[in-house]
């Protein structure tokens, strides 16, 4: 249960019940820190020792015994994502409202805990995720390689994942509330770092409202586990990946409209038009003969008409915006079932 203020922050109601979810690997040193400045903030606190080699469960359980703390241990490394959905079920079983998902190398202050589950405990939103991009003074902080990575990685992400208005996505401090959880097909979700993205692809799937809250992050002298160029390997096949598998479901599957025609006949006329010229180049090539100017334009035209509406798709598809939370639709629903 919330408690204590945050900074700047709007009081969250009394009632809410929060369970925070920490995956630990090589956090020995942070853990327990982390931990003790959640004691008396939350309901639950999951602790996920990922096969820790520092075997940070085994230190924390030592160290903060508490009736709120629940330490979880993976036999054989799964990674956050796997960490996650192994607290995120657990949390489930509880009567959290709100779960937050923090890391446990102490980059995620506590002290904005209240501020990040507002606009959940509110009602204004499903999810809620810390953005390290509003405080200019907090953004010059952070190391000039993994900011100019995460603007990069932020405009691909709002593609695939198709929240255009949230930023950051690396950002790691998120909170959900229980209704959105538990639409989420956790076999989707990637188990290592490319977690956070998949996440948000299979809440915009579902028409989750996401928001973004003002949390700076700490830098100190914690050593990021994420392989730079491992990550420069992977990512652009999950983004793509996840970009598909957004289209697919979104358009095609929970729902028809006008992007899912425009998406269809645009692919066909702008594939079609570029097959018939490319086919009638290498017919003329075979016969030494030039191309008319009605063949050309035979090609052309659908082409550009292809284009144009692919163009607009993706123009309806960064325009559409949930407004309306999924989890309050959930909850009326169950409220109006049980006759109350």
């Amino acid at each position: 249960m919330i408690s204590s203020p945050a900074i700047d922050s709007p009081a969250a109601p009394a009632r809410v019940r929060v369970a925070v979810v920490i995956p630990c690997y090589r956090v020995r040193e942070k853990i327990a820190g982390v931990v003790q400045s959640l004691l008396g903030q939350v309901d639950y606190i999951f602790a996920v020792d990922d096969s820790c080699p520092e075997k940070s469960g085994e230190f924390l359980r030592d160290k903060c015994g508490h009736p709120s703390l629940h330490i979880l241990f993976h036999e054989v490394n799964q990674g956050v994502g796997g960490a996650m959905i192994t607290g995120y079920k657990a949390a489930l079983e509880t009567d959290a409202e709100i779960i937050v998902k923090m890391d446990g190398d102490g980059q995620m202050d506590a002290r904005y805990l209240t501020r990040l589950i507002a606009p959940l405990a509110t009602g204004k939103a499903d999810f809620a995720k810390g953005n390290r991009f509003f405080d200019l003074q907090a953004l010059r902080a952070m190391p000039f390689a993994r900011r100019a990575g995460n603007f990069g990685l932020t405009l691909l992400t709002k593609a695939a994942s198709g929240f255009w208005h949230v930023s950051d996505p690396t950002n790691g401090y998120f909170a959900l509330r229980r209704g959105a959880l538990g639409l989420v097909n956790f076999h989707l979700l990637d188990r290592r770092y490319f977690f956070e993205i998949s996440l948000l692809v299979q809440l915009n799937v579902v028409r989750a409202v996401a928001v973004d809250v003002p949390i700076p992050a700490l830098y100190a002298d914690e050593n990021s586990s994420l392989n730079p160029m491992r990550a420069l390997m992977t990512f652009p096949g999950k983004l793509i990946g996840g970009f598909f598998h957004r289209i697919w479901w979104r358009y095609f599957i929970y729902d028809i409209n006008i992007v899912s025609v425009f998406l269809v006949v645009g692919l066909f006329l702008f594939v079609g038009g570029g097959a018939f010229g490319a086919w009638r180049w290498s017919a003329n090539v075979e016969h030494g003969a030039d191309q008319s100017a009605g063949t050309v334009a035979l090609a052309m035209l659908p082409m550009l008409l292809g284009f144009q509406m692919l163009l607009q798709a993706m123009v309806l598809d960064v325009m559409e915006k949930p407004t309306e939370p999924v989890s309050d639709i959930l909850e009326a629903g169950e409220i109006k079932s049980s006759g109350k």
